[in-house]
């Protein structure tokens, strides 16, 4: 009986312990996506003030086939004139991948009448998570 009970207390204890370190695992997961649901909430709404906030301070952007690699300030006027000629309707994220300190999505804008396919690499650092580069291409 001693044994018995012995045994089903190690048993609750693995079985605790894997309860407590799932959610964990689990979470660790979901922060590392995090990052680009701000990021995809700020395309939507056309708001190229508060996703310039996530560029880093040189990024590469490419907008119908202009690439250039620019400031942080001039990116930001580029989305806002992007935003103004095709303004969002829709914007939603179809695939996320990478881990830190390179992770990168892909997704679909509904803008202006036209369909984009928008691809953003954000890199971590320790100050933070910064859009690196940033296409733009028409479907």
């Amino acid at each position: 009986m001693k044994e018995k009970s012995v045994i089903m207390k190690r048993i609750l204890l693995v079985f605790l312990l894997l309860v407590k370190a799932f959610p964990a695992l689990y979470a660790s997961q979901d922060q590392d996506q995090d990052v680009f649901v701000p990021i995809t909430k700020y395309i939507q709404n056309g708001d190229a003030e508060r996703l310039s906030a996530w560029f880093a301070p040189n990024l590469e952007i490419d907008i119908l086939g202009n690439a250039i690699v620019c400031s942080k300030q001039q990116a930001k006027q580029i989305m806002k004139e992007f935003f103004n000629e095709y303004s969002p309707k829709n914007f939603s994220v179809a695939y996320k991948s990478g881990k830190a300190p390179m992770k990168y999505a892909i997704g679909t804008l509904n803008a202006g009448g036209s369909k984009f396919r928008v691809t953003l690499f954000v890199k971590t650092q320790k100050d933070g998570n910064f859009i690196q580069q940033l296409r733009i291409e028409k479907e």
